[in-house]
């Protein structure tokens, strides 16, 4: 590899303050006033072209639902045809051009992002997803930078990866390929910083993308997308197909071309994918990779060793920050009976200091859910809750939605270890406590493995170290990214390579190279430098 091109070893974007008086306060703030008092007509991008539809849909603040903040395009399969004929004309260029060319573009996202573009990206997705700046910040902003460079600095890395020896007479070499075909990225509402690396990471790769954004982020998705444009991604690298998931991916799932799959959301629309790929299996020109980081029962599980504030601000803050909408959100915890009651008045009593209101309210801890098919659902969960016998809420505060779709900070008590939101992901502002008996923690822990389908995250507090180890050997297949005396949220690229198995997904790390190696085809070259020209061996007479 030619040093001069080498990628520079990248660090982790610092995270800006917004103290008051600050240039990125100012900067943020004027975004925001901005972008509120227009109403952008979003549009797809197919093979460069902007291409507006009849048929759109809004997009609304979650906080405040009156409020339109888009009306975006969605594409007919007439949109996906042209997407796929976009995506494989390109592809033959895009990947023949030299791998330090496709870098510098991302390199260049990634400066963008960190200066001109970080304001609009950040404001926006306050806006259209419901974050305080410090969430926003550490997503749409610094996750996102880190992904464009680690992946690019990891891409020069997994080159470099050859055979460790050329016997004389040969050269054996490896060349890393982009997949045949077209890749499918599918991303969530949840973070920016995800629905950019969703089609960012293979495009770098040397493949190309057709992305479809969740419905309730195309706000943000459409800045991403002027991002990428202003980088310098060439058309029909990154193609922009807003659209119902189950319309799309109707026709672009079976599609010949399909070479991969990059997809984070829900179990159960993963799994009807993967589904259907197996049913057209016969049908590719090659195994579509399948790369997917679903749902999470994430939890913290506490020793009777653990230091209470430590424990009472990690499940505060790991269980409510972005109304807990995050995969890797707490939402089961495991506390020794001998420390909850004084446990439980601390959490109560630090919950009462979290303000719950508008993205831009720079008090608000708190803020709304994402739409109202998910306050519907989070109210049904505690609903249930109101009506079981062996489950209890004991914070204060009721769901309201008659301005944004609010959900209060909500903690459950109950008795019953497999209780319904111990086991299934509500994907809201609420944590469900299981205190158990101080001399049952082995047995705990085996039940804390066995209670989810989701192996996401997880996390234990303790000062015992011999307590530590156990929990660490009998979790081990409990969570992809496992947290000692820390909130099960907050991976950074480069730092906590991100996913998780079981029901969680296929673990395939975002943020590292097993993630990158996934997008491409290693061609294995020898090359016989003195080939024979006798069939007969040396021995032989």
């Amino acid at each position: 590899m030619n040093s001069k091109f080498s990628v520079p070893v990248p660090k982790n974007e610092p995270i800006l303050g917004y103290m008051p008086g600050s240039s990125e306060l100012k900067n943020l703030e004027n975004e925001l006033k901005n972008l509120k008092n227009q109403v952008v007509d979003i549009p797809l991008v197919i093979g460069g072209e902007k291409i507006f539809t009849e048929n759109k849909k809004q997009n609304v603040m979650p906080h405040n639902h009156g409020h339109v903040l888009a009306n975006y395009s969605i594409a007919t399969k007439e949109h996906l045809e042209m997407a796929v004929e976009a995506a494989m004309n390109a592809k033959e260029e895009w990947e023949a051009i030299d791998w330090s060319d496709r870098v510098s573009i991302f390199l260049r996202a990634a400066d963008l992002l960190s200066t001109k573009w970080r304001a609009k990206l950040n404001a926006a997705t306050m806006l259209g997803q419901s974050k305080n700046i410090m969430q926003a910040e550490i997503d749409s902003a610094c996750e996102l930078i880190d992904f464009f460079r680690f992946n690019s600095y990891y891409l020069e890395q997994i080159y470099m990866d050859q055979p460790m020896y050329s016997p004389k007479g040969q050269w054996n070499r490896v060349v890393y390929r982009p997949l045949e075909g077209f890749i499918f990225a599918v991303t969530p509402f949840n973070f920016t910083s995800i629905a950019g690396n969703l089609p960012s990471a293979p495009a770098i790769a040397g493949n190309t993308v057709l992305w479809k954004p969740a419905s309730s982020a195309v706000y943000s998705a459409h800045f991403l997308m002027e991002l990428f444009q202003d980088a310098g991604v060439p058309k029909g690298v990154i193609n922009f197909i807003p659209g119902k998931g189950s319309d799309v991916g109707k026709y672009i799932l079976p599609h010949p071309d399909l070479g991969g799959i990059h997809f984070t959301g829900s179990t159960a629309v993963f799994q009807h994918m993967w589904k259907t790929v197996g049913e057209n299996i016969a049908n590719y020109r090659s195994y579509p990779r399948i790369v997917g980081e679903t749902g999470g029962k994430d939890f913290i599980f506490v020793h009777n060793s653990a230091n209470l504030q430590e424990v009472t601000i990690a499940a505060l803050r790991g269980s409510f920050e972005y109304a807990g909408q995050k995969c890797s959100a707490a939402s089961r915890m495991y506390v020794p009976k001998s420390m909850w009651p004084a446990l439980k008045e601390n959490m109560l009593k630090e919950l009462k200091n979290f303000k719950m209101g508008d993205a831009e309210d720079k008090g608000s801890m708190i803020n709304a859910v994402i739409d109202r098919e998910s306050f519907v659902k989070i109210d049904g969960y505690l609903s249930y809750v109101e009506e079981a016998k062996d489950a209890q809420i004991i914070t204060e505060g009721s769901p309201d939605d008659s301005k944004g779709f609010f959900i209060p900070p909500t903690i459950v008590m109950t008795s019953n270890p497999k209780f319904k939101t111990m086991e299934e992901e509500v994907f809201g502002p609420v944590l469900t406590v299981y205190p158990y008996d101080d001399d049952k923690y082995e047995e705990t822990l085996k039940l804390c493995d066995e209670t989810s389908i989701y192996a996401l995250t997880g996390s234990i507090f303790g000062r015992d170290r011999t307590a530590i180890s156990k929990a660490v050997k009998i979790l081990r297949n409990a969570s992809g990214n496992f947290y000692i005396n820390d909130k099960p949220t907050g991976a950074v690229v480069g730092q906590q390579p991100f996913g998780g198995a079981r029901a969680s997904g296929t673990n395939d790390k975002a943020g590292s190279p097993l993630n990158m190696i996934r997008w491409m085809s290693p061609r294995s070259i020898k090359e016989n430098l003195i080939p024979p020209t006798q069939f007969k061996y040396p021995y032989m007479k």
